[in-house]
Formats: structure tokens, sequence, C-alpha cells
């Protein structure tokens, strides 16, 4: 019979002492990294100041019963060509179905995963009550449609809408 004489190799202190460090240096080091990509992919913020949007809560309420009594009538049409250019047209008529003509319409893509995607389309008016606009560089995807109108810098009308632009 013969024995085989290896080499076992002792569990000492020194060891234990750098497999434990490893291990927690590794985890540490995996968490860092997690976080830093997690805080600059999603800010995790719907508003910059929810105190100031929460005393502004009231007026919010009041313009939105004073935008129902208009009860204005705005059909929206958005489209998005293949190079990322998106088409917004709006044509806004009063309760009587006269156009509402005069108006500064302000249009929003907003991502509603990532603020930071956000498209303003520059809006102007082509002829009484019709507005068209154009974005540039919108993604494929789901996005909410922010409209707005203003006279004389007053906020006469606010939508918001989830499309899906192909």
């Amino acid at each position: 019979m013969t024995t085989s004489s290896s080499a076992i190799r002792p569990i000492t202190g020194r060891f234990v002492l750098i497999a434990v460090v490893s291990f927690f240096a590794v985890v540490i080091g995996v968490n860092a990294v997690m976080m830093r990509l997690a805080i600059a992919t999603l800010p995790g913020t719907d508003v910059d100041s929810a105190y100031g949007v929460s005393l502004a809560y009231q007026k919010e309420i009041q313009a939105a019963h004073q935008q129902n009594g208009r009860d204005w009538k705005i059909d929206a049409h958005i489209e998005r060509q293949a190079g990322g250019t998106a088409r917004l047209t709006l044509d806004a008529n009063a309760q009587d179905g006269t156009p509402l003509a005069g108006l500064s319409v302000f249009g929003r893509l907003e991502r509603p995963t990532d603020r930071r995607a956000d498209q303003a389309f520059a809006m102007i008016e082509a002829r009484g009550g019709n507005y068209h606009g154009i974005a540039h560089g919108v993604a494929v995807g789901q996005w909410d449609l922010v409209i707005e109108a203003d006279r004389d810098g007053k906020r006469l009308f606010l939508s918001r809408n989830r499309v899906v632009l192909n």
C-alpha cells in the first residue's frame, strides 16, 4: 500500500481575513456601481418641489372647473415620421363652434419614465383656431402629450394624454 502525500493547506487566520475582506469589497463595489447607475438613469422625482405643487393644488382645481365651464373642443393629431420628427396639429373651437384664434399654444411630449427625454413643439397658428408644431428627435414609445393654451399670460386650457408613437 502506498500513501499519497498530498499537501493539504491548512486554513489560517490570514486566509480567513483575506476571504472575508475580499467578499465584502466585492459586495460594496457592486452596490456602489448599482447605486450610481440607478441615480444616473432615474432621478426619482416627478416634480422639483412637492411643497410648491401642494400649495398650488387648490388653484389647479379651480382652473380645471373654469376650463370645464368653457367647454372648448380641442382636436389634436400627432404623427411621428421615420426620422424622429413628430408633427402636432390642433383645431381649437369654442363651445359654439367658432375658432379660437390668438391663443399662445404650447405642446410637449413628456417621457413617463425619464424627464430628460421630454420634447417641446414649436407651435404656430396657421389660421384661426388651427395650430401646428414640430418636434425633432422623438423616439418610439409611450409619451404623455401635454397641451396648454394661454391668453394674456393666463392658462385657459390644459390637457394631458398618454400616446404611443411608432
